[in-house]
């Protein structure tokens, strides 16, 4: 393990070159712990919470160069996108098969894109910094019209099609209202006595806030209730199998995309050439180490 001096200057030029893109591939070593046959005596008993691996069920061509910060599944085998990085970011329309990027908006190069979500016709866009966002016209992207909000910063979006919730960068899930993005309220998210910080990217699937934890190749699955993890998707075989065929330039797990009608999974993430539809399965053996010790950034309450 790195000195905490080097750890501290890798953090700092994470933080100042890329946003939040390099620092998961420093701390490379946590994401190649075995996880699916554990054997020792030492392993830790998995806890009530329901802990799931995957089952990759589809393949799909994404943009290497897209640093995905938010993604959402618009119907009709469409995604939408939004990208991040000083001078590359972007919202973008993209064909789920192909990968082909069918409308694009690009940001000015002061913005830094990050969460995104839709309600009726209307895309929003939060920034990385700033405490406002953008609105776009469903159909071509076109802005139409800004927001403040809130939160602290700008990570993720999600909606359940009445509010919105909206993460930044903390432990603390946003309940906003759609129309206005007042804040209406704030639940701490908790898993097992810690806090859960590094909320990013989201996603509303039945009934939970399923959300990207920053520096881990987990998702919370969240109640929006009260904070309370559900339930944690392992997603590190994932990444590190993507590893294997790229090694150069991947970059963190990040993007969850959910098709309601059809009941697809998709994720993704910062840098990667590939999107995938995924299955979950329930994780039924044991783990060397604690779930917070994998997918936390841990602060006891």
């Amino acid at each position: 393990m790195a000195p905490p001096s080097v750890t501290k200057s890798l953090l700092t030029s994470c933080r100042s070159k890329c946003g939040r893109g390099l620092l998961p591939l420093v701390l490379g070593p946590l994401s190649l712990l075995a996880l699916f046959h554990v054997t020792s005596k030492t392993a830790f008993q998995v806890s009530s919470r329901q802990l799931y691996s995957f089952e990759v069920v589809n393949e799909f061509p994404h943009d290497s160069r897209a640093f995905t910060q938010g993604l959402v599944y618009g119907g009709n085998n469409t995604l939408f996108e939004s990208t991040g990085l000083y001078g590359q970011s972007s919202v973008r329309k993209v064909h789920l098969q192909t990968g082909q990027v069918q409308a694009l908006h690009e940001m000015d190069s002061s913005y830094f894109g990050e969460g995104l979500t839709f309600l009726g016709e209307r895309l929003f866009q939060v920034m990385w910094k700033m405490n406002k966002g953008f609105i776009y016209n469903l159909s071509n992207l076109t802005k139409v019209g800004m927001f403040t909000h809130g939160m602290k910063d700008g990570w993720g979006l999600a909606t359940d099609g009445e509010v919105i919730f909206g993460s930044d960068g903390t432990s603390t899930l946003y309940t906003m209202n759609s129309k206005t993005m007042k804040v209406l309220g704030k639940a701490t998210v908790t898993s097992n006595g810690y806090q859960v910080s590094h909320l990013n990217e989201l996603e509303y699937i039945n009934g939970e806030v399923w959300a990207n934890v920053w520096m881990s190749d987990c998702i919370a699955r969240i109640s929006p209730s009260d904070g309370t993890v559900r339930g944690w998707i392992l997603l590190q075989n994932l990444r590190q199998g993507l590893l294997a065929s790229v090694p150069t330039g991947v970059d963190c797990l990040n993007g969850i995309a959910w098709d309601e009608e059809k009941k697809r999974l998709f994720v993704t993430g910062k840098l990667w050439p590939k999107l995938y539809e995924i299955e979950l399965r329930p994780f039924k053996t044991r783990l060397q180490r604690t779930v917070e010790d994998l997918c936390l950034s841990r602060y006891r309450l």
